[in-house]
This record gives C-alpha cells, structure tokens and sequence, in this order.
C-alpha cells in the first residue's frame, strides 16, 4: 500500500481522504493557498506545504506547485478529490510522467468522458439510450437553428467540456437561440477554456438519477446502486437521496446495468459516476459521467456500508476490488443536504467568520465538514461548508431525522442555507416524493 499520498485539495473533502488514510495506516500531506494557513485539513495532516496565494489559479490549480510538494515531501500519490484539478487529464498525465500516482481513473478516460460529445458516442456504442441531439460540435448558430428545428423546442445548449450547469442554456423558441447561443459558447469559452456547444432535446422536469460505480485495473467494475439528486438549483446539486425510492426492481436493474456495461466498455479502473435523465413515462437518457468521487458520496456510504475513498485508494494503487456485485446490500434510506455559506433566500455567497458551532448528533447522523467555531469562511472559494447526512430505515423516517437534526445544527455569525432545506423537509410534494429537477423554481424556495 501507498506510505503518503497528497491531498490536492481543500475544505471537507480533503480532511474525508485524511480520514481514509489515517485509517489505513497512510501519511498525508496537506496543501494549501496562504489563505487557508488555519484550515483543519492542514492541522489534521501528517505534514502541510503551502503551495501559493489565496487565488485558485494560484494555488489548488497550480500543477508545477503541487507536484514539487509531493516531490519535497516523498509523497508516492496525490488524490485530486473532486472539483479543481480532479478531473484534468492533463494533471493525471504529469503525476503519471513524475512518477506519481493519480488517484482517480487513467488520463484517457478523463479525456473521454469530460468530452460530452465524446462521451455521448462512446455510451451510444454499448447500447446505452440518449435524448436526441447532436454528434458534433455546433460551430455555428445558424447550425444551431437548423438543428433545433429538426429536434423540436426546447433543446439544450451544452458545453462539451462542461460541468455545474456552467455552458447550459434552455431554449424555448426560434427567437431566443442566437443569443442564448452566444452566451453559452461565452461561458463555455471562460469556465472550461473550450467555446464548443452540443445541442440535445431539452427534457422537461426529470428527475436525475445518478449510479456510483467502484474499477479497479483488473477489469472488474461493480454499481453502489443509484442516487436521486433531483432537487436542484440553476443545476447545481442541493439536496441528495439514495436510493431513488419510486425506481421499480426492473428499472433499478435496467440503469444499474447499464453503467456498469459502460464503464467495463471504456476500461474504467476508479470510482465515478453515470448520470441520467429519467423522464415522465419512466424513461432513462444517459446525461454524463464524472470521473471522480461525488460530493453526495456520503449517502452511498451509508446505505451500503462501503468506503469509497478507501476503495479508490486500493484501485489505484492495483489493488483488485474487494466486493462482487453480490456483495452490496442496500440498507434503509439516505439523505444529504449541502450546507452553504450563502443568503439562504437570495443564494448569495456570505463569507465571514463563524461565531458558535454546534453540530447535530445522534443515530444515523453523520457531518462532513472542516469548519469550526471562530473559523473564517473565505470569499475565494466554493460556499459549501459542511454536509449533513443522515441514515434511518425509511425515507419517511430519514427526513424527520434530517429535520430534527438541521433544528439542532447552529452556526453563528454568518447566513447558510440551514433554514433553506428546513423549508423542503417540511414542504408536502418532497415528503410525498413528487419531485423533479424543476422543483426549486417551481415551488421559489
């Protein structure tokens, strides 16, 4: 087994691996901007090494930095967690030329599946089923026009090389695809470095199912089961379930499956995800896959019992897996919300410090976090700031412990979004599980 790994990362996720590590009996080193000199995953580490400014670019996405920390400090792997460089088919290659191992899946499948046009045409392949669209990128929005006109409104607007809603634009009408177009392209062009757009049929209010599946390099691929990540906003994930409680035995099985095929098809040898649609009549499109570990990881976690950090570690380190899909039982329900440092009406980012920190407890409760009392949430950096988890036998039961544990969650000083999903577990259409992806701005929650 692997003696240090780097985290190349920071806030939640990053003191998630030291755990894992620690547990396994493996050094870690933390990094960190100048910013984040008081961090908890700097002070948890074995060794910390500030690696540059408070900026992102200067610091958790600086490639050159990162590798010369785990060079001074004889790291032997880095795990990229998720978000900034985790899905980087570049950074995996450098780590892979240093001598280093990258704790995720190979470059060239990175590359493949952070293509959505790519992506798309390789899922095609094995049978997998997609909304209608495009196979290409749309170089123009005069293409654009005639391609919507064949697929029917809405259509969606995506970036090939997108994420995180960013490069996503429904339309409507004839009359507003030029500019929504432009402004897609424009975003695509500043978030990813990448201007191409895909086109696909616009899929009104499904719900987003999503499977956690578990490689490793011997060709063995197994599914966690699924996720049900439909409440949403501007499509950034805001609360997450497992399972996804209205799936019939058949449907379990049909999408389940089908992300396994796909991910043995490509020779897929870490954890990640195959994200789908599933619209009104029961129908599933594949959406994406992310090639690293989720934010929602936890609620798998917790219905199967399984540590996924652990297991990407084994993985990558060749390692074969340890569980055959006859192994994974699901246990009762899960559910996560995603606490934000934010406005919890308006959404927007409210940074300071925290004045009285007190987590909720008990059975079945579970907090992924990194702040603490007197920590001071940064500007420079995502808003979400803890993630609490809970677990009983019933989603009935999960959702009066979730509410009954956001009662109790007390964090001073700033505004989060605690009082935002206090609202959704006391809303009737979520406790009936009558829930889609439009459901926030249907309900202005």
């Amino acid at each position: 087994m692997f003696r240090k790994i780097l985290i190349a990362n920071r806030g939640e996720i990053a003191l998630r691996i030291i755990r894992a590590c620690k547990e396994m009996g493996i050094l870690t080193v933390a990094v960190h901007s100048d910013a984040d000199v008081d961090a908890l995953h700097t002070k948890i580490a074995d060794e910390s090494i500030c690696i540059g400014r408070a900026p992102s670019s200067e610091s958790y996405l600086n490639m050159k930095a990162i590798i010369s920390a785990a060079e001074v400090t004889d790291a032997e792997a880095i795990h990229p967690g998720y978000g900034f460089l985790a899905e980087n088919a570049e950074f995996a290659e450098i780590c892979q030329n240093c001598g280093l191992t990258f704790i995720g899946p190979t470059p060239e499948n990175i590359r493949l599946m952070g293509d959505k046009i790519a992506a798309r045409q390789s899922v095609i392949k094995n049978g997998v089923p997609i909304l209608p669209g495009t196979k290409d990128n749309v170089p123009t929005a005069e293409e654009a026009q005639r391609i919507a006109a064949e697929i029917g409104f809405p259509v969606i607007i995506k970036a090939t090389a997108g994420g995180g809603g960013k490069g996503m634009k429904v339309v409507h009408s004839p009359a507003s695809l030029p500019n929504l177009y432009a402004m897609a392209r424009a975003e695509a062009k500043a978030s990813f470095s990448n201007s191409d757009v895909y086109i696909e049929k616009f899929c009104e209010n499904p719900r987003h199912v999503e499977v956690q599946i578990m490689g490793d390099k011997h060709g063995n691929v197994i599914h966690l089961g699924e996720r049900d990540c439909s409440i949403q906003r501007r499509h950034q994930k805001l609360i997450e379930e497992a399972p996804c409680s209205i799936l019939s035995a058949s449907q379990r099985k049909e999408v389940c499956e089908c992300a396994v095929d796909a991910a043995k098809a490509i020779g897929y040898t870490s954890v990640g995800t195959m994200e789908f649609l599933l619209d009104a009549q029961g129908k599933f499109y594949f959406m994406e896959m992310n090639t690293r570990v989720q934010v929602e990881h936890p609620v798998t976690e917790m219905i199967t019992g399984v540590d996924i950090i652990k297991e990407q570690i084994r993985s990558a380190y060749g390692e074969p897996l340890r569980y055959k899909q006859k192994d994974i039982k699901i246990n009762g329900h899960s559910i996560e919300c995603r606490i934000n440092a934010e406005d919890p009406v308006k959404f927007t980012p409210f940074p300071g410090k925290i004045d009285g920190y007190h987590p909720p407890g008990g059975l079945g409760v579970r907090i992924d976090s990194a702040v603490y009392d007197q920590y001071v949430v940064l500007p420079h950096y995502d808003s979400m700031i803890a993630k609490l988890i809970v677990h009983a036998d019933t989603r009935e039961e999960a959702i009066k412990r979730m509410a009954r544990s956001l009662d109790e969650f007390i964090i001073g000083g700033i505004k989060t979004t605690i009082e935002f999903h206090q609202r959704i577990m006391e809303n009737k259409e979520f406790i009936e599980n009558d829930i889609d992806t439009g459901f926030i701005e249907r309900l202005k929650l």
